[in-house]
C-alpha cells in the first residue's frame, strides 16, 4: 500500500523542517511526501531541499496564492492508493502512519475516510489542548459541519478514489477540508478516530485562527451547499441509471 502525504507549503521556514521530519521518519521506501510551494520568498524552498529525500517530490514555482488550490495541486500530483493531508508546521507522532496503515489494511470496500484527533499545541510546542475533537465538537454530519466545519486537513486521510469525486475544487469554497469532508460522507464511509497522532500548531499566522466578516462567510457557505447540492444530484442520476 502506498502512501501520498499531500503538503501545501508557503513561506513556512519557521516550522517546516520539525514537521517533515516527523513525516519521513515514518515513511516506507514506496511513499511519497507531495509538496507544492506557493511561491515561498523565506528559506522554505532550501529546507524542503536540505533533506535530500528521494521520497519528497517538491513542486515549486507556483502562483496559486490560495491554500485551497495549492493543495488541490499537491494532490493532483500524488500517486499513492492512501492519501495523508498536512499542514507545514504541525508534529506528528510517532503513531501516525502504524495508526493508517492498520486502519487502511483493514478498511471497508468502498471511498473511505478517516479523522484522527490530536493534541493542540501553541507556538513554542506546549500543549494548550489535549483533544482537537473535544475542542471543535468533531464528528460526522453534512448540516453539522456546514454550520461549524469540523473537519481538519491535517487530520484526514483518505483512499484515492475519493480524488474522482472532490477534483477539481470548485471556485469560492471556503477551504479544501470542509469540502472533501462533505463528500467523503456523501460517497464513502466517514470514520472520526479518537486516537492522538498529531500535534496541531495553534499560532498566529494559521488561517483558521483569522476572522472574516459575515459577508464572507455567507458566500463561502453559499459556494459549499450549491457546489454540494450539485454533486449530490449527479450521484443521484447515476444511481438511477
Amino acid at each position: 500500500m502506498k502512501i501520498s502525504v499531500c503538503l501545501a507549503s508557503y513561506n513556512g521556514e519557521k516550522f517546516i523542517f520539525e514537521q517533515i521530519n516527523s513525516i519521513i521518519s515514518q515513511l516506507d521506501e514506496i511513499d511519497e511526501l507531495i509538496i507544492s510551494d506557493d511561491s515561498s520568498t523565506d528559506m522554505t524552498l532550501s529546507i524542503i531541499k536540505g533533506f535530500n529525500d528521494s521520497r519528497i517530490k517538491l513542486f515549486p514555482g507556483n502562483t496559486f496564492y490560495n491554500p485551497v488550490y495549492n493543495f488541490e495541486n499537491a494532490l493532483k500530483q500524488s500517486a499513492g492508493e492512501v492519501i495523508v493531508l498536512s499542514d507545514q508546521d504541525d508534529i506528528w507522532l510517532e503513531n501516525k502512519l502504524p495508526v493508517i496503515r492498520q486502519r487502511f489494511n483493514n478498511k471497508p470496500p468502498n471511498i473511505y475516510t478517516i479523522v484522527l484527533d490530536g493534541q493542540i499545541i501553541d507556538e513554542n510546542g506546549t500543549v494548550i489542548k489535549e483533544s482537537i475533537f473535544e475542542t471543535l465538537g468533531s464528528g460526522k454530519g453534512i448540516i453539522k459541519n456546514l454550520i461549524k466545519n469540523t473537519y481538519m486537513g491535517c487530520c484526514m486521510i483518505f483512499t484515492r478514489d475519493l480524488l474522482e469525486k472532490v477534483l477539481p475544487f470548485p471556485k469560492g469554497i471556503p477551504m479544501h477540508d470542509s469540502w472533501i469532508g462533505l463528500l467523503s460522507e456523501l460517497y464513502g464511509v466517514v470514520e472520526f478516530v479518537p486516537m492522538k497522532t498529531i500535534q496541531y500548531r495553534r499560532h498566529s499566522d494559521n488561517r483558521s485562527l483569522r476572522g472574516f466578516s459575515f459577508s464572507r462567510q455567507i458566500r463561502w457557505r453559499y459556494a459549499l451547499i450549491s457546489n454540494l447540492v450539485r454533486r449530490w444530484l449527479e450521484k443521484k442520476s447515476l444511481d438511477l441509471k
